[in-house]
């Protein structure tokens, strides 16, 4: 079947996001610099630029060189303070936040306990007036997109958080108050997920388009990427393997409860118990400090239990899905690093005929946020800077 061309008016718009995209990826440039990365004639960067300006997404900010004079000598540059944006890190008992441009520059931060038996409406409020201070500390009168990762099941179908009886009542009912509060775009996506999406955009999945993050913090999770798009599945459960029934635990999991699963092996409460037995843990030590502190003092034995544990589940990934690249990921698969990673490996190898790299995450349980707040920027630039080539 033949592809009708694009309109003209479509047609500007895929030339304007091209310009828009190469502006935040390589900084300011000259209207010859644009002509040239675009391959567009003069005059049609000419028009794109006077567009631009005109929508107050682009502005002039300084010139090339001095002894560059003329139009072509001015850089334009993406007004950054077009649109603000947030993104939220919530967790079972508190909330961190940071407020950003529309290019990503930290504005304000903040993390704050929320809950505490307050009762869920307090809950709500409390976050909700968290992300209201950070942003009035950050100069930010009106936000334009609010990304949020939080714990459990996204349905795919409606962008909500399943009720679930393992997770505070207060965050299934936090997009809809700050949608309400801020006048915000407001888009929330699973922690996991999130913590895949920057990791491969920033982190150590910057080469690969498939690949599988597990995530080891205080609850276990896997993200999947395949041919670089998420998958969540039928109702948004791909990856919940702290659910996975594994050898080496006392029962099994339920539907309403992960205890007895792969959780009961890999999250760091149970590292930290598996550290105790090995004599490393000190008082106030979390498990990703356990895990810290063995692969600096070369404690062998506890890092070789670690990696039999987070083995079983990135083996059970790899041999359903066939990753070839499996990124340890959270607070733990930070504190492992490559010391973990490459014992892992060596195990999957063993349990595997499908070759899968294990890589230790870089980000840690940064990821959340930065996935957030990548999240809220793609979202927000797909609005303002108009429809992509090839959509």
């Amino acid at each position: 079947m033949p592809v009708s061309p694009a309109s003209p008016s479509t047609a500007r718009a895929i030339n304007d996001r091209l310009a828009l995209g190469l502006l935040q990826s390589e900084g300011p440039l000259t209207a010859n610099q644009l002509k040239q990365l675009t391959g567009l004639s003069r005059p049609s960067v000419a028009d794109l630029v006077e567009r631009l300006q005109g929508s107050g997404l682009i502005t002039v900010v300084g010139e090339a060189g001095a002894q560059r004079r003329g139009p072509n000598a001015r850089l334009y540059g993406i007004v950054a303070d077009r649109a603000h944006l947030a993104a939220l890190d919530v967790r079972t008992e508190s909330v961190s936040v940071v407020v950003t441009d529309l290019l990503g520059a930290v504005l304000a931060e903040a993390s704050a306990p929320i809950g505490g038996g307050a009762g869920t409406g307090p809950a709500v409020e409390q976050a909700v007036a968290l992300v209201e201070r950070t942003a009035a500390e950050g100069g930010v009168q009106r936000l334009h997109t609010v990304g949020v990762g939080a714990p459990g099941l996204i349905d795919p179908a409606t962008g909500d958080l399943h009720d679930t009886s393992s997770l505070p009542a207060w965050h299934r009912r936090l997009a809809g108050a700050l949608h309400e509060r801020l006048g915000a775009r407001v888009l929330v996506e699973n922690e996991t997920n999130l913590a895949a999406r920057a990791e491969r955009r920033d982190g150590a999945a910057h080469d690969r388009d498939t690949f599988v993050l597990l995530w080891l913090g205080d609850g276990v999770g896997a993200a999947v990427v395949l041919d670089g798009v998420l998958r969540r599945g039928a109702s948004g459960g791909t990856g919940e393997i702290g659910f996975l029934p594994v050898p080496g635990t006392s029962t099994l999991p339920s539907a309403t409860s992960c205890e007895g699963g792969f959780h009961s092996l890999a999250c760091a409460g149970a590292l930290r118990e598996l550290g105790a037995e090995h004599g490393i843990p000190e008082p106030g030590m979390s498990g990703a400090d356990v895990v810290r502190r063995a692969v600096e003092t070369g404690e062998d034995a506890f890092l070789d239990a670690v990696a039999d544990r987070v083995a079983v589940g990135a083996a059970a990934m790899a041999a359903i899905l066939d990753p070839g690249c499996v990124v340890l990921g959270g607070e733990v698969g930070r504190a492992g690093g490559a010391e973990l990673a490459a014992r892992v490996t060596d195990r999957v190898t063993a349990m595997s005929p499908l070759r899968t790299e294990v890589r230790a995450g870089t980000l840690g349980g940064a990821a959340v946020l930065r996935g957030a707040l990548l999240a809220a920027r793609d979202a927000a630039q797909d609005e303002l800077f108009g429809p992509r080539a090839g959509h």
